[in-house]
């Protein structure tokens, strides 16, 4: 972990004072035309900081001397939101061309997209510069997966610096978006302990035994479009979509917390954008590090 004391809220004011309402904007626009984006842009900005830092790694295309991490298992045909952090990009480089980073929007798009779904703001540190590299390979071991067990999600993030606090309230992002047949089918059809049979029945209905593996089901069934405390409530219900959302409640060390967001919005609010402020930390490339991307989906 470096040093961060060089993220500042302020960073733009000078130099481009438009930067934030020109962010908003565009992704007002785009949750407006599609809820779920909100969703997507979250964890954009969370594969990005999981893989070498927030450094906007994750939106750089394929090319001779990259190996594109848009391609890794974790991201391949499920990270989506590229466009639109493209196309807020376009918009700033009319006003303060070469000035706001990649990572930067990222982080802001996050925030916003929260904002937007009835979910909590935050002041979100900016300076964060461009990588001129991805990884694939640590964007292939380090992003958490849905079948993990506890102990890897509590290490996974411990590795990034972050709490179990703060792993069990960035999991509530699952109040909203979507998942893909294929990444909750074992767990619908185990009949275990662990699941609601009623709600394995409505799942499965849209979940074959075989194919349709790309069918979407919303990781909240409750409240799908509005990132709330709900998914805690799920839970204590056994009705969490995914093994590594139910195993938040499973006998283990998270237990007392899902239990005290699943009873209090305002602890899961205020511990969600204290753990997005700290994942936005994660190894920034500042001052002479990296450099500005003209284009978020390649080097200048």
């Amino acid at each position: 972990m470096q040093c961060h004391a060089q993220l500042s809220s302020t960073f733009y004011d000078r130099t481009c004072s438009n930067a934030l309402t020109t962010i908003r904007t565009s992704i007002r626009q785009a949750v407006s035309r599609e809820r779920r984006m909100a969703a997507s842009l979250i964890r954009l900005h969370f594969h990005d900081c999981f893989v070498q830092g927030c450094d906007a790694s994750i939106l750089l295309d394929e090319t001779p001397t990259i190996v594109s991490e848009k391609t890794a298992l974790p991201n391949l045909g499920s990270a989506r939101g590229y466009g639109i952090i493209e196309d807020a990009k376009r918009e700033l480089e009319k006003t303060c061309p070469g000035v706001v980073s990649c990572a930067d929007i990222l982080a802001v798009a996050a925030r916003d997209a929260s904002t937007l779904v009835g979910g909590p703001s935050w002041a979100v540190k900016l300076g964060r510069r461009d990588s001129t590299t991805a990884s694939h390979t640590v964007a292939e071991t380090d992003l958490p997966g849905p079948f993990d067990p506890l102990d890897r999600l509590i290490s996974g993030f411990a590795k990034k610096g972050l709490s179990t606090r703060d792993m069990v309230a960035l999991s509530g992002a699952h109040s909203i978006g979507q998942a893909q047949c294929f990444l909750f089918r074992d767990r619908i059809y185990s009949n275990g302990t662990d699941i609601d049979a009623g709600f394995a029945s409505t799942r499965r209905r849209q979940c074959p035994q075989e194919d349709q593996n790309g069918n979407l089901a919303p990781l909240d069934l409750v409240t799908p479009n509005q990132l709330d405390n709900n998914y805690f409530k799920n839970l204590r219900q056994r009705k969490g979509l995914l093994q590594s959302d139910q195993v938040l409640l499973s006998g283990g060390s998270t237990d007392d917390i899902v239990s005290e967001y699943s009873n209090s919005p305002r602890a899961f609010a205020s511990d969600f954008a204290a753990a997005m402020i700290r994942m936005g930390d994660i190894s920034p490339l500042t001052g002479q590090n990296g450099i500005i991307r003209t284009v978020c989906g390649s080097i200048n």
